[in-house]
């Protein structure tokens, strides 16, 4: 039987390569980084591990808007609380969870 090869990709944070499982999908929405957890938002992402750590290094490091290719800056504000499980208030045109647009 053939094995099911799970795709790796780099963290942004730690430029560790892992198993896409591990990994937050995060895109740019409006110059707003927005969590993909689900995976299905249009448009390119970046790969990001779900701890505080990580996110600091990406912000740090201004890993996301060259990951991204945003010419723009990007603000890391829905990210933030997803990472942090702090309650915010949802980024404009986004849906909220168990909802359908």
């Amino acid at each position: 039987m053939t094995e099911t090869s799970i795709p790796v990709r780099t963290c942004v944070g730690c430029r560790e390569r892992v198993p896409v499982t591990e990994l937050l999908r995060v895109v740019a929405r409006d110059g707003i980084l927005v969590p993909d957890p689900r995976r299905r938002l249009p448009g390119r992402g970046a790969s990001l591990h779900p701890t505080p750590e990580c996110l600091h290094a990406a912000v740090r490091r201004r890993a996301f808007p060259r990951a991204l290719r945003c010419s723009a800056p990007v603000e890391a504000g829905p990210l933030r609380a997803h990472v942090l499980g702090t309650p915010s208030a949802a980024a404009p045109g986004s849906v909220p969870d168990g909802q359908r647009p």
